[in-house]
């Protein structure tokens, strides 16, 4: 297996073919290896048959590019996993209506693995999780097929760590952590990783590796909470957070700065230390930190509406009635991912409290039916005469394709929840920062 991955004739198949899955298969093609990629959704397959894409910041010629080496495919036809050497397995962990773990995602794509499963085959989890997944969970269903883990066919656990549209790091540039169930098995996948990844970083077991991404995500959740309770302290004491940031940021050493929001978005940090929280309470153990900065962070939307509400009633406004345009849906500037954004449940807030809610996003021009919201908008055009309709903007995601100075300059009130306007704060009035 070895060898045949060196000598670059290992085919890979990928399940999943989202924000994780499409940009790691399309580094496979561009090292000149074959690739399968593997969906449930039909609209995703054809499209990459047609060279097409559906994620801003994966052009459509990269796709296209792949498709034409004739190395990559994209199928919905599970039983081609017979055709692949490697399966790596890149689909969403959410936590359900519990904020406990649904691993419904990763165990249907081990079951369809299992079902198809052939001597000599590796295969990876690549979604983030709880520590014992692949040994405890994935392990049992694989073994279901006869073959025996770490002799027949072998299995590790790498943890994704894209960041959507980061211009310094790519999916290539990124070090990759490995964990196998056995030696044998992190060897085999460090060789399988070690053709497109710049530096892969072999441990000892799946659950060392499965604890990495955990710890990396958690590390995130707490210092954001720690700066957003800060920044309600702050505005207490009439201070701007984002200044003490920026003097804060000038010490070389022993500081690195986390900046407040709306609350969490994306697809690891409002998520994955609650997988941790769970698998804590096995073995009998507390959380507190992660519960409380989870606490802090699900509180900030509500502590949003509470500034909206109360800036306008400074403007002799009721927030109930009240036009209110939400500017960004995305959890992040520049990226068309709207996955756990906050701006949802401000939309939700807002709405509840009586005001007609508008959004507008350059990059989502229709809002996605989520998991806990559908509330059936598009995005309205941005112009200088439609701001006037509006009582209040909500910046809620700081987009750099926006004419912050026009929306101020034609905006009754503007809330700013990402610190978008505050180059304009010395020549406007009608700003608030939040």
């Amino acid at each position: 297996m070895i060898e045949k991955i060196k000598s670059g004739k290992a085919v890979i198949g990928v399940i999943g073919m989202g924000y994780v899955g499409l940009p790691l298969l399309l580094e496979f093609v561009e090292k000149k290896v074959r690739v399968i990629g593997f969906d449930v959704d039909s609209k995703k397959t054809e499209a990459l048959q047609k060279g097409e894409t559906y994620i801003k910041h994966i052009p459509a010629k990269r796709i296209a590019t792949a498709m034409e080496t004739g190395l990559f495919e994209s199928t919905t036809d599970f039983s081609r996993l017979t055709e692949v050497d490697a399966v790596l397995i890149c689909v969403p962990t959410p936590l359900d209506r519990y904020r406990q773990p649904d691993l419904s995602y990763v165990l249907d794509s081990t079951r369809v693995a299992a079902k198809y499963l052939q001597k000599g085959q590796l295969i990876v989890l690549e979604s983030t999780t709880y520590p014992g997944t692949s040994d405890e969970e994935m392990l049992p269903i694989l073994e279901e097929s006869g073959l025996k883990a770490g002799v027949d066919f072998h299995i590790a656990y790498s943890p994704e760590r894209e960041d959507p549209n980061n211009p310094e790091y790519t999916t290539a540039t990124i070090p990759k952590v490995i964990g196998g169930l056995t030696p044998l098995c992190t060897e085999i996948a460090v060789a399988l990783y070690d053709q497109i990844i710049v530096q892969t970083v072999p441990v000892s077991s799946t659950r060392v590796a499965e604890a990495t991404k955990l710890l990396e995500n958690i590390f995130r959740s707490i210092n954001i909470a720690m700066v957003n309770e800060l920044k309600m302290v702050f505005d207490k004491m009439d201070i701007d957070v984002w200044e003490v940031i920026r003097a804060a940021s000038t010490k070389p050493f022993g500081f690195k700065p986390f900046y407040p929001g709306p609350g969490l978005g994306g697809h690891c940090i409002p998520i994955d230390p609650f997988y941790l929280t769970w698998k804590a309470k096995e073995y009998g153990q507390n959380t507190r930190f992660i519960e409380l900065a989870g606490e802090i962070n699900t509180f900030m939307p509500e502590y949003v509406i509470t500034n909206v509400l109360n800036a306008l009633n400074d403007h002799e406004k009721s927030l109930k009635g009240s036009r209110v345009l939400l500017l960004g849906l995305a959890y992040k500037k520049n990226v068309d991912d709207p996955r756990e954004s906050p701006s949802f449940e401000l939309i939700r807030l807002l709405s509840e409290k009586g005001a007609l809610v508008d959004y507008h996003d350059p990059y989502i021009q229709t809002m996605p039916l989520m998991r806990k919201y559908n509330f059936k908008m598009d995005s309205v055009p941005l112009t200088a005469e439609g701001l006037k309709s509006y009582d209040c903007v909500l910046i809620s995601t700081d987009h750099d394709d926006v004419d912050y100075e026009m929306i101020v300059k034609n905006s009754d009130l503007v809330i700013d929840t990402r610190n978008a306007t505050t180059a304009l704060q010395q020549d406007y009035d009608n700003i608030v920062k939040t």
